[in-house]
């Protein structure tokens, strides 16, 4: 019998369920207020593994949310290069220049989907940036800008909320679609 797309499955009597855990692996890019708060929101949700990455120890929660993995990386758009490429991201540093560093750096990279924290203001200067760097527009339009539901309001909870929901209906479309939706799915 065919593979289901949604498992676990009763198939012509078989029973089919995944093996081990799978984990989607998600970075949220700097620990302020909005970072904490996400990786405070996306904790319980065994299906992921979340790393919340900073320059600086002293921006990490005490304690840390469990489940999460904290990682210093004074250079972050270096700290890429042990990520998988079907990672999703938040970036939300507290630098504009960090910000649009780890946008360039994930455009070359790869990723699964991004979300910057901003305004169409900030979202049009860094793609003018990005294009005239010779990133594809195409590419660039991946990158979510600004983050969150607007509804919800601007706390960082109310952000982290609304940008989790995203993710979340992200993932469950792709896990409707099949288990090659997306690209690195084991």
């Amino acid at each position: 019998p065919a593979l289901p797309a949604r498992l676990p499955a009763l198939v012509e009597g078989w029973f089919f369920e995944r093996l081990g855990a799978q984990t989607t692996p998600v970075r949220i890019w700097g620990a302020g207020h909005v970072g904490r708060a996400l990786a405070q929101v996306l904790a319980p949700l065994p299906r992921l593994a979340v790393t919340l990455v900073d320059t600086d120890p002293a921006r990490f929660p005490d304690p840390l949310p469990a489940g999460v993995t904290a990682r210093i990386a004074p250079d972050m758009p270096a700290a890429l290069a042990d990520t998988p490429t079907h990672a999703h991201h938040f970036i939300v540093t507290y630098s504009h220049d960090i910000d649009f560093a780890l946008c360039d750096a994930l455009l070359t990279h790869g990723f699964a989907s991004a979300g910057l924290i901003g305004s169409a203001t900030k979202r049009a200067r860094f793609r003018s940036r990005l294009v005239q760097m010779g990133h594809a527009p195409a590419a660039i339009d991946r990158i979510s800008c600004p983050i969150g539901t607007p509804e919800l309001g601007k706390e960082p909870t109310a952000i982290a909320v609304g940008a989790a929901h995203t993710l979340l209906m992200e993932l469950a479309k792709k896990e409707a679609q099949g288990p090659n939706a997306e690209q690195g799915a084991e």
